[in-house]
């Protein structure tokens, strides 16, 4: 569970500083009932506030900023409750600790590989063809100097820097790592992040990456793709603070994320406080809100539980674009193959936090990182999630998100994607597949006007 609390102003104010170590104790000592996590540092939650005066204080579909101020953050720290004891612990801790704010679900998060075992379509050099790399290029659009978070399994730079016949390093002062990983960033074992950050690499070569390995899960039972999303919620307040340690006049943090919650099982009920999948006020879902306030693109891929061809881990009745995956301050990318056709497993709207999800769609199920052996694809929205982060990274090299915010990179990446189905907005394609000559010309346009 994540137990989210108001202690005291100078606690809360202490989460809040990167330079301070605070423990679980320190922030609720003595939960009843409740076994805290002593691995997991306590995360400062800020608090949405309307944008403009008077406001409803209650509503997140309004202009918001967030507030870390002591006053106005709460604190959330992780713990167990005995599963004979869930449902009356989650009615009397609130009522009975003035200090607990609401118990929410921490559902296992887990990476998003295709089903089936079709062969690749194409390449990565045709992927890179598509996108448009030498164009980009030629306008100075190669992600020099933008920081490409890839939130996923770890990064293997030694095997990228082979298929790439090329140095790949990544920033270990700005990478992160949850408690129990000890492997150094750059340093993971071969597999699905090391795959999304070959894609991503495709659109943005020069791009920094940062390492933040929230799937190595250290959890009882988990396996080597899985973690929870308390582990996500960390790893976004660090990004936090590498996005503030920026000078605002070069703003720029692309943040990748190809996996999602697959079951409902995982989570409280849809309408329950504590819920995930269906609420923008989990504390996850904030944070995010948070990050692309701040200046963050957010990026993550749609799913593979699409109607012809549903992973099996596919849960969810309907709408299996859930939580986060469905951020409306997000994008969330479905997947075609480099022919432009939709993949079967790339799943479809409407999502579940915003209606309109998938927003766009990009390359995959194409031959490229090897990451998985030399005849197999880098494949799933997994793969067209960091090739469309790339994108955004390239754009990122002249474009810092104080001269063009998230929100407007958003709509202009929408406004010029390829429509591949009904005239408009789809289910199964979104606004289209991004398309990085449209891109090239909006921007030399909004540039002309600005001259």
């Amino acid at each position: 569970m994540l137990i989210q609390l108001r202690p005291s102003p100078d606690v809360v104010a202490a989460v809040a500083d990167p330079s301070a170590a605070v423990a679980p104790a320190d922030v609720a000592d003595g939960l009843p009932g409740v076994v805290l996590d002593d691995g997991f540092p306590p995360v400062a939650v800020p608090r949405p506030i309307p944008a403009d005066p008077g406001g409803d204080p209650l509503s997140l579909n309004q202009p918001l900023r967030f507030s870390l101020a002591a006053e106005h953050a709460s604190v959330l720290i992780r713990g167990e409750i005995a599963d004979d004891e869930v449902t009356p612990r989650l009615t009397l801790l609130p009522a009975t600790r003035r200090d607990v704010i609401a118990v929410h679900a921490d559902p296992v998060i887990e990476a998003a590989p295709t089903c089936g075992g079709d062969g690749p379509v194409g390449d990565w050099r045709d992927v890179e063809r598509l996108m448009c790399v030498p164009d980009l290029a030629a306008e100075g659009l190669d992600g020099t100097g933008v920081a490409l978070a890839i939130v996923d399994t770890g990064i293997d730079t030694a095997h990228l820097s082979t298929v790439l016949d090329r140095p790949v390093t990544v920033d270990e002062r700005r990478s992160w790592s949850p408690a129990g990983v000890t492997t150094p960033p750059g340093r993971h074992r071969r597999g699905h992040g090391t795959m999304c950050a070959f894609d991503a690499l495709i659109t943005a070569p020069r791009a920094p990456l940062l390492d933040y390995p929230v799937l190595l899960s250290q959890r009882q039972g988990g396996s080597a793709v899985d973690g929870l999303l308390s582990d996500a919620i960390a790893a976004y307040a660090r990004l936090r603070q590498v996005l503030e340690e920026q000078p605002p006049e070069s703003r720029a943090l692309v943040v990748s994320n190809s996996w999602g919650s697959f079951s409902p099982r995982w989570d409280f009920p849809p309408g329950h406080p504590g819920n995930y999948s269906d609420n923008p006020a989990h504390p996850f879902n904030l944070i995010l809100a948070s990050l692309a306030e701040a200046g963050a693109d957010i990026l993550f891929a749609a799913g593979n539980c699409g109607r012809e061809c549903p992973d099996a881990r596919c849960a969810f009745p309907d709408r299996p674009i859930t939580g986060a995956n469905s951020h409306p301050r997000a994008l969330s990318i479905a997947g075609v193959d480099t022919t432009g056709k939709r993949v079967g497993y790339s799943s479809q709207g409407p999502g579940r936090l915003a209606e309109r999800k998938p927003d766009l769609c990009a390359y995959t199920h194409f031959a490229g990182s090897r990451a998985f052996g030399d005849s197999e694809p880098d494949s799933g929205t997994s793969a067209a999630c960091p090739v469309a982060a790339g994108l955004v990274a390239a754009i990122r090299t002249r474009w810092p998100s104080t001269v063009l915010s998230p929100a407007q990179l958003r709509t202009l990446l929408r406004r010029t994607a390829d429509d591949r189905s009904t005239v408009g907005y789809d289910h199964d394609y979104g606004y289209g597949i991004v398309d990085p000559a449209g891109v090239i010309a909006a921007l030399r346009r909004r540039a002309a006007r600005a001259a």
